[in-house]
């Protein structure tokens, strides 16, 4: 038998490199030795990107993109279709969890510098995976066709009507009517089922093939020396298999166990990853009391709702996501990893975590006066954390950082006055500018009197002792 299957496998690489490319890429092909929990993230993304693709699948066997149709065919799914309560509540939950484990795979490339040198394609790459998965999960929201599903791509796609000249326009073409209709319907289907996620794979594999060339970074930040001869075990790695694969396949099974959780005990978690809503046809004649999209779209939609001009709130909800694609050149500093980096910068980076996250919170509520300003200012948070990394990413002096700091204060002040200023809520908004006004004081001044922004400095290369 043994015999026969290395005639079978040679067979097949004299016609395809199969043993060569499992070599390349899976058996010899090293990594760093020390990678910690926050590296699961990459591969439980590409197991979510499985399952939705196979529950995706067998859902359109059932569904019927239609307006008249759509939300029966769900109705007939989950009740009628033998396990189809399972694969509609695997995909919807699954939807939910590619995006947890996209924001905690991100944070973990904010922590530990993977978006440097030589790493920017990989990070860009994966910054495409992510505009990509948000246009899927948009189109997706629609095909429902709930009370929220309706007014929820209503609103978004009149986003697109406010851009001057071409707004009008590209909302029609976008919803191929006049209002989200059967047309829009069916135009969201075929690109949620067919183009979008071979966009997706394609990026996918763009990105793991150029994580590949320039192979993976590491907790500690330093890159391990790799021998020319490929037997040759570099000091400070393992052999992605067996050592990862195991540790993968562990860290799979840990994440099925709560994602099983939610899907079979709280499908729906509270009306965030299904709303109550969504469980009434839409109906074009009843706007629902409180409009807001998926949780995962929260926290854009809260910087949108923070700017009165709507113009400026798509401008500011784009740039929210846009500035991600340029962090390779915002942060210079040579040291990748949180580890050496100075107290401050720690703070930073969970004051930003705390900020996004707090903006995903209003967003899901609605728009009152407090809330409201404190969207406002958790805002001005997320963006000003960029120009503090900045600043951050390179020896700067006193008189720099106190220019800084008056010139990111003007600014705050004149998008006050300018954007959001009313008679009404003055006394509480300028209240509130303490918020901005503090993180830049501790960002910025506090390093002039203290040692907190000081980095520690780097061993040179990995031990040789798996961590």
């Amino acid at each position: 038998m043994a015999r026969s299957n290395h005639g079978l496998m040679s067979w097949i690489d004299a016609r395809f490199p199969l043993t060569e490319t499992w070599e390349k890429h899976v058996s010899k092909y090293f990594t760093p030795n020390n990678f910690n929990i926050w590296y699961y993230f990459g591969s439980l993304a590409l197991l979510v990107l499985v399952i939705q693709f196979v529950s995706g699948v067998f859902l359109t066997m059932n569904y019927k993109p239609s307006a008249q149709e759509a939300f029966g065919s769900i109705e007939y799914i989950m009740r009628d279709v033998e396990w189809g309560w399972l694969i509609r509540y695997m995909h919807s939950t699954g939807a939910s969890a590619f995006f947890v484990v996209v924001y905690v795979h991100m944070f973990r490339g904010l922590m530990y510098g993977s978006f440097k040198a030589p790493r920017e394609l990989i990070w860009i790459i994966g910054m495409l995976i992510y505009l990509t998965l948000m246009a899927e999960a948009f189109m997706g929201y629609l095909l429902p066709w709930g009370q929220m599903s309706y007014w929820g791509a209503q609103v978004i796609v009149n986003l697109f009507g406010t851009i001057p000249v071409i707004g009008p326009e590209l909302a029609l073409w976008i919803r191929g009517d006049y209002v989200v209709s059967d047309a829009t319907l069916n135009r969201f289907f075929a690109l949620h089922v067919t183009l979008i996620p071979l966009v997706l794979i394609a990026l996918v594999i763009a990105h793991i093939a150029a994580l590949h060339k320039v192979g993976s970074n590491n907790p500690e930040g330093v890159e391990f020396k790799k021998d020319k001869n490929q037997d040759v075990v570099p000091a400070g790695s393992v052999p992605f298999h067996p050592y990862y694969t195991v540790k993968d396949t562990f860290g799979a099974v840990a994440f099925l166990l709560v994602f099983c959780a939610v899907m079979f005990f709280a499908p729906e978690l509270g009306g965030y990853f299904l709303e109550r809503e969504n469980f009434v046809p839409a109906d074009p004649l009843a706007t629902p009391e409180h409009i807001a999209p998926l949780w995962y779209f929260t926290p854009f939609y809260s910087i949108l709702r923070a700017v009165p001009n709507p113009f400026m709130g798509v401008v500011a909800m784009g740039t929210a996501v846009l500035i991600l694609f340029f962090l390779p050149w915002i942060d210079r500093n040579p040291i990748k990893s949180v580890r050496y980096r100075s107290p401050l910068h720690k703070l930073n980076l969970l004051i930003f975590a705390v900020a996004f996250i707090v903006l995903g919170y209003l967003g899901t509520e609605p728009a009152r006066p407090l809330l409201a300003e404190l969207a406002a200012r958790f805002s001005n948070i997320y963006f000003l954390f960029f120009a503090v990394l900045w600043v951050h990413s390179s020896p700067r002096s006193a008189a720099f950082k106190i220019g800084w700091f008056i010139t990111l204060l003007i600014a705050v002040v004149l998008f006050d006055l300018v954007l959001r200023y009313s008679e009404e809520t003055a006394s509480l908004m300028f209240t509130a500018l303490l918020i901005p006004v503090a993180y830049l004081a501790v960002m910025l001044l506090l390093p002039l009197f203290t040692r907190l922004g000081q980095d520690k400095p780097v061993p040179e290369q990995l031990s040789a002792a798996v961590v």
